[in-house]
């Protein structure tokens, strides 16, 4: 596992990338695991702060109490529809999955807890058209692995 300025320090260029790509839209998609084993998708912010990915939850939400349970997560950036005519311009998507860390529990405007957890990273992947837009373009970077780039 690995934090974000770890990742970064191993893998510049993707986690630029990949930074653009979560700072794009305010709203993400992250996957945590229900009690049964089960996935459940929710809407999510995350923030880049002090070398580290955070993202925050309204106290005892769902997802909060499912990652209290059980730290594994995925992210996904959310993407815009490749352009009409030269999707190999498409900026692409990027997912990320790890384990949450829960970093206290700070105030959320007044007198309300919130759940705050700090991202520590196994796996990040950027997919995008190539060019020619007959192919995707595909970077995985995973925590003792590196980088490794694919056609497909």
């Amino acid at each position: 596992m690995a934090r974000w300025e770890e990742f970064e320090g191993e893998a510049p260029e993707l986690a630029a990338a990949v930074r653009r790509l979560l700072d794009a839209h305010r709203h993400k998609t992250i996957a945590t695991l229900r009690r049964d084993g089960g996935p459940r998708i929710s809407g999510i912010e995350t923030e880049f702060r002090d070398g580290d990915l955070w993202f925050g939850s309204m106290w005892m939400a769902r997802k909060a109490v499912d990652l209290l349970r059980d730290p594994r997560f995925a992210l996904h950036s959310g993407s815009e529809d490749p352009p009409e005519g030269d999707p190999s311009t498409w900026s692409g998507d990027a997912k990320l999955s790890g384990r949450a860390v829960e970093s206290g529990h700070p105030p959320a405007g007044g007198d309300e807890r919130s759940h705050l957890f700090r991202a520590d990273i196994d796996e990040v992947v950027w997919t995008r058209v190539g060019t020619p837009a007959d192919h995707l373009l595909i970077d995985l970077w995973r925590a003792g692995e590196g980088l490794r780039r694919f056609k497909r």
